[in-house]
């Protein structure tokens, strides 16, 4: 399972979809509570990965060249130590993050309990595979650095985010299609979209980790065992599919993720109807 979170929350083809199908091959022997919470915290092994790889493009501190003058007030002391284009950044990260915060909280049981099933992520796998194929086709970018991006393209990258709550979508895929239809460039899309994970993954995570504890649940050694290797794992995945995905997008489209996720949400809409039938 670390496995395929290390892959699949990256690349642009649903991590549920996967899990979903994983899960008819690996079955623990634990309690659906929390495997419930497994499947989001595995992500924190997956999110310092990306604090790793873009640690020097993140970290809004920097040691002045020379000391500020004599008589400076605490601003001007402070200044020489801010890296300003980071923390600009960081604001638009945190811009980006609202829409999904603001709905996804008070909404994340209904959400698990209503559209945490087979059909639904198969439809939202397909849907998005479909509008890969339509949205790269002929992409032409008007944004191609990351300094170009504006709050208005953070905002509406966020608002794109929002529709991952939906199991299937992606949330990957879901803001870099919105990063497409922006004008990002692809590698500008997927990058502002590995510095979104880190405050969204961490805070989900953060959020079933809480509701998990405070349900009366404590967790036995063998459960501490599978969580710290599900997070070792796709943290040592993520950084090899963080790497492949940058490479590959510099010179190709998403359209193969596009035709991916269409056989995937055939295959899992196969599932579905075979356990149907057996059921």
């Amino acid at each position: 399972m670390g496995i395929v979170e290390g892959i699949t929350e990256w690349l642009p083809i649903s991590s549920t979809g996967h899990m979903i199908l994983l899960e008819q091959i690996v079955q623990f022997q634990l309690s659906d509570a929390f495997m419930s919470m497994f499947r989001v915290v595995i992500q924190l092994g997956a999110i310092l990965a990306v604090v790793l790889l873009y640690f020097d493009k993140l970290w809004p501190f920097c040691k002045p060249h020379e000391p500020a003058p004599q008589g400076a007030n605490l601003g001007q002391k402070l200044i020489p130590w801010l890296r300003l284009d980071i923390w600009r950044l960081w604001g638009l990260i945190l811009i980006a993050s609202v829409p999904a915060a603001v709905i996804g909280l008070p909404l994340d049981d209904w959400l698990d309990e209503h559209l945490y099933n087979a059909p639904v992520v198969a439809a939202t796998l397909i849907l998005y595979g479909v509008l890969f194929l339509v949205v790269d086709n002929g992409h032409r970018p008007s944004v191609t650095h990351m300094d170009q991006l504006t709050w208005k393209h953070a905002l509406v990258v966020g608002i794109w985010q929002v529709l991952s709550l939906i199991p299937g979508t992606s949330r990957s895929g879901a803001t870099i299609v919105g990063g497409l239809l922006l004008g990002l460039s692809r590698p500008v899309a997927a990058q502002f979209t590995f510095y979104l994970a880190i405050p969204v993954m961490a805070g989900a995570s953060g959020l079933k980790l809480v509701k998990y504890l405070l349900a009366g649940n404590a967790f036995t050694g063998l459960e501490i065992g599978v969580m710290l290797t599900g997070m070792v794992v796709a943290f040592v995945v993520s950084l090899l599919a963080i790497g492949f995905l940058m490479r590959y997008v510099k010179k190709h489209s998403f359209r193969l993720f596009g035709w991916y996720r269409i056989a995937l949400g055939i295959l899992v809409l196969g599932v579905f109807f075979v356990q149907g039938l057996l059921a």
